[in-house]
C-alpha cells in the first residue's frame, strides 16, 4: 500500500500537483472504496438493471450511469467507460430531456414507445453486455441475452399500461404514471448498486408484476400489437378498440 501511495504522489508532482503523503492516503482509500463496488453480485445487479430500467427510459440510463461514472459515484467497468464520455453524456441528456415531456403527453407517448421499440431492447441487451463484456465474453453474451429480456418484458409493460391509460378521459393519469417510470429507473440504477441482493429480489417482484399485468391487461397488449404491426407495415395506424 505504501508503494501505491508513493506512485500517486509521484504521479501528481509529473502534472504539477505537490501534495503530502497523507492528501495521497486519502485519494487511495477513495479509490479503494469506489473499486470495491465492482463485485459480483454488484455486477450482476448492474447487468440485470440496465436491461431492465433501458425499457422505460434508455436515455435516462445512458445519462444517470455515465453521469455517476464521471463524477467517481460509481466505478464503472471497462465496458461502459464509453458512457462517461462528454459528447455521450450530451447526447444522452438531450434525448433525455425530450423522451421526459414526449411521454407525458397523451397518444404522443405511445408513437414515441412504437419508434423506440427497435432501440430499447438493443440497447439494454448491449449495456447489460458491456458490464462484462470487456473481461469475460461468456458472461457478456449471457448477460445480453438477459438484459435485452428483460428490456423486452418491461416495456412490454409499460406499452400495455400506457395503452389501458389513455383510454381514460382525463389527462392527469398519463403524467402521474409517466413521472412514476422516471421514479422507477432512478430507484432501480440506485438500488442496484447500492443493495444488490435487494434489488435481486425487486427485480424477481417487478417481472412477476409485469407478466400478470400482461395477463390482466392482454387486450390492450394486443391493441398496442396491432398498432405496432400497422406502424412498422407502413400502413396507416388506426386507434384500436380494446374492448373488442
Amino acid at each position: 500500500m505504501d508503494d501505491l501511495w508513493l506512485h500517486i504522489v509521484q504521479w501528481l508532482h509529473t502534472v504539477g500537483l505537490h501534495v503530502d503523503a497523507g492528501t495521497a492516503r486519502e485519494v487511495a482509500g477513495g479509490m479503494a472504496q469506489v473499486t470495491q463496488k465492482l463485485d459480483m453480485p454488484r455486477l450482476i445487479a448492474l447487468a440485470a438493471a440496465l436491461g431492465w430500467a433501458s425499457g422505460f427510459r434508455l436515455y435516462a440510463v445512458v445519462f444517470l450511469v455515465g453521469l455517476m461514472g464521471s463524477t467517481g459515484l460509481l466505478a464503472l467497468p471497462a465496458g461502459l467507460h464509453v458512457l462517461q464520455n462528454p459528447l455521450v453524456l450530451v447526447v444522452a441528456g438531450s434525448l433525455m430531456l425530450v423522451e421526459f415531456f414526449a411521454d407525458k403527453v397523451p397518444w404522443i407517448d405511445s408513437t414515441w414507445d412504437a419508434i423506440h421499440t427497435v432501440i430499447r431492447v438493443p440497447g439494454g441487451a448491449l449495456l447489460a453486455a458491456g458490464v462484462f463484456g470487456a473481461d469475460n465474453t461468456t458472461m457478456g453474451v449471457i448477460a445480453g441475452l438477459l438484459g435485452g429480456s428483460l428490456a423486452a418484458t418491461s416495456m412490454a409493460a409499460k406499452m400495455t399500461t400506457r395503452a389501458a391509460v389513455n383510454t381514460s378521459p382525463e389527462p392527469f393519469s398519463n403524467g402521474l404514471v409517466s413521472l412514476f417510470e422516471d421514479g422507477l429507473v432512478v430507484g432501480v440504477v440506485w438500488l442496484s448498486t447500492q443493495h444488490p441482493v435487494a434489488f435481486g429480489f425487486a427485480l424477481v417482484v417487478m417481472v412477476v408484476l409485469s407478466v400478470l399485468l400482461l395477463m390482466v391487461l392482454f387486450k390492450f397488449l394486443r391493441a398496442v400489437l396491432r398498432r405496432l404491426s400497422s406502424f412498422f407495415g407502413g400502413s396507416q395506424p388506426v386507434v384500436e378498440n380494446p374492448n373488442v
